[in-house]
């Protein structure tokens, strides 16, 4: 079978049977057509039992050539590896040749968080008195309680929160479904923002949606970064971050608070803890600098 079909029919794999974030299955397609294309300038045969790791190697060599950071690099040979191993699966391979070429050695970075004071700063800087400005602190207190993905808190629903209980339901990666719970100052923010909702729509208004735009629409991710970036130079907080900064303050402030990796793992979705020890790398270095401001001989 020609390699074209036989990744449409992985991606296909990837969104209907693994349900494969959307952003994650465009990932897999970019790299994916990319190293077809490569393939096709080389003049080799496509199909996917003519590649062997002297192709592959020459492919990834290209990808050096091109300048490319080692994490891009990574990412690309997890691609492709991923592909044929889907295909050794199928039986439409005797075995994965991506198996045969190394990946790229990547440094991890230490997660960028805010120290408690900044995240407070932070959360408390939009102005209440509007609706946008309600909308704005709920979904940024909201984002450092409970750590969740900046798409995940877009794709909460009205009926996703139980202000009760001060807990709510997320979608993670995978379509799995989470129980988090949230603080009283995030629910004090819910109700302020639930309380002028209903004054953002417009003719496309979602009634589902918790957190909307100006027109009663449902909010993106992209809109989530610019609002965060705006608040951040209105606050005047020193340390530039994402969205997913706030995320990561969330778990290294219940790390140093003493929380166990295990619930910090289940509050964040991650599947394996080893996602989540990144996080003490982090408490590491805060260590670090206590003990050498602090030890007479450090």
């Amino acid at each position: 079978m020609a390699l074209r079909l036989q990744v449409d029919r992985y991606l296909e794999h990837l969104r209907y049977q693994r349900s494969i974030s959307p952003a994650t299955i465009r990932a897999y397609r970019a790299d994916l057509a990319a190293f077809v294309e490569h393939l096709e300038q080389a003049g080799r045969q496509l199909e996917a039992g003519a590649l062997d790791a002297l192709a592959l190697r020459a492919w990834l060599a290209g990808l050096h050539q091109q300048g490319l950071e080692r994490s891009s690099v990574a990412r690309k040979v997890s691609s492709v590896r991923s592909l044929f191993r889907y295909l050794v699966r199928e039986g439409e391979l005797a075995e994965n040749p991506a198996d045969k070429i190394s990946t790229p050695q990547v440094r991890r970075k230490l997660p960028r968080h805010l120290n408690v004071a900044d995240a407070a700063l932070l959360v408390e800087a939009p102005d209440v008195s509007t609706p946008l400005g309600a909308r704005d602190r709920a979904l940024l207190e909201l984002l450092y309680a409970t750590g969740l993905r900046v798409a995940e808190i877009c794709a909460l629903d009205l009926d996703s929160i139980d202000l009760p209980e001060m807990v709510l339901r997320a979608l993670g990666k995978g379509s799995k479904e989470r129980m988090v719970p949230f603080g009283r100052k995030a629910e004090a923010a819910l109700r302020g923002y639930l309380s002028v909702r209903d004054q953002l729509h417009g003719r496309e208004a979602d009634a589902d949606a918790l957190f909307v735009n100006y027109r009663g629409t449902r909010l993106s991710t992209r809109s989530v970064r610019r609002m965060l970036d705006r608040t951040i130079r209105r606050c005047a907080v020193q340390h530039r971050i994402s969205p997913h900064g706030l995320r990561h303050s969330f778990a290294t402030h219940l790390l140093d608070a003493g929380a166990d990796l295990r619930s910090i793992q289940e509050l964040l979705g991650h599947a394996s803890l080893s996602t989540t020890q990144r996080y003490t790398h982090v408490t590491t270095e805060r260590l670090r600098e206590v003990y050498k401001k602090a030890h007479p001989r450090a």
